[in-house]
């Protein structure tokens, strides 16, 4: 048990009532560890340019760091001294400065589609709601009778939308869904079938790289199986060269000391597809990269010229 703070300490969040949830969950979870009580740390929530801005899809107007950008700066002040973000959300480059410190235990990792019972199921010609590349391009690859229609905002948002007639159907995340309390909304896809996206349903939490009693008291938070995974996951990325246009799918599962990694490339119209996976230990620094330079090697055209790894 660590001593209560002096001052309660500042945790970044965006606005969003996902991201307040999951800023909530993340103090709940470091003042119980630390046996403080939840006014040890206060949220600071934060307006991002990404919740600003809901007329694009991110990928034209900046991508992910749209997500990140305002906290990072906060952080960087010393305004705030821990961030939270959906892992899914965060750059796979990130500053030297900024140190990703923990990782929460992983929800559900499944997509949910409402509006039909499954991607089969919609009727031809359906008007899908989505701004998320891999979800576009995997929907086209599975049914190109669909038309992809740009959908952004918070979960309700896009629920209102769905009401409003603006589209037949649209993809949320099981894990969003889950934490907000509305596990009931819509058919949840099977994940082997429909691979998420990297890092999806995990919280992660930053701090400044050299803010060592933040780094010690994140420590005790975090999830090792999560961060394992996760973090081959963005390995993976990397290793790719892929862009906020670049549409990439995996689902890692893990047993013992070894990672399971399934990964699907595709062309953003979904014309193109490539598959793979690999088991490696979870020490193993290199297989995600492996894994990627396979893909890469294999990979039609279409979908080699949205990546920029080098091929095996």
């Amino acid at each position: 048990m660590r001593p209560i703070p002096d001052a309660p300490l500042r945790l970044g969040t965006r606005r969003s009532p996902l991201a307040l949830a999951q800023a909530t969950e993340a103090r709940v979870r470091l003042c119980a560890a630390h046996g403080w009580p939840e006014e040890a740390v206060s949220l600071v929530p934060l307006a991002a340019s990404g919740d600003k801005i809901q007329d694009r899809p991110l990928a034209e107007i900046g991508g992910k760091a749209l997500w990140t950008k305002e906290l990072d700066a906060r952080l960087l002040a010393g305004e705030i001294d821990f961030a939270v973000h959906s892992a899914k959300d965060v750059e796979t480059f990130r500053p030297a400065e900024i140190a990703i410190a923990a990782m929460l235990p992983r929800g559900d990792v499944r997509d949910v589609l409402v509006g039909a019972a499954s991607v089969a199921a919609l009727p031809r010609g359906a008007r899908v709601g989505t701004s998320a590349p891999r979800r576009a391009a995997q929907l086209l690859h599975a049914r190109p009778d669909c038309e992809v229609v740009p959908f952004r905002g918070n979960v309700a948002t896009r629920l209102a939308k769905l009401a409003a007639g603006e589209a037949d159907a649209t993809f949320l995340a099981a894990a969003g869904l889950d934490r907000l309390g509305e596990s009931a909304v819509g058919h949840r896809l099977d994940p082997l079938d429909w691979l998420p996206a990297p890092g999806q349903a995990a919280i992660l939490i930053e701090c400044r790289a050299d803010d060592r009693e933040s780094l010690g008291l994140l420590a005790a938070i975090d999830c090792p199986a999560t961060t394992a995974a996760v973090k081959a996951e963005r390995a993976l990325l990397a290793a790719l060269g892929g862009n906020c246009h670049s549409p990439v799918a995996v689902l890692t599962t893990s047993a013992g000391d070894e990672l399971h990694l399934r990964a699907a490339l595709f062309s953003p119209d979904g014309a193109a597809r490539i598959g793979g996976e690999a088991r490696f230990a979870i020490a193993d620094a290199e297989g995600p990269s492996r894994l990627a330079a396979e893909l890469l090697a294999r990979a039609d055209p279409l979908i080699a010229s949205h990546f920029t790894g080098v091929t095996a």
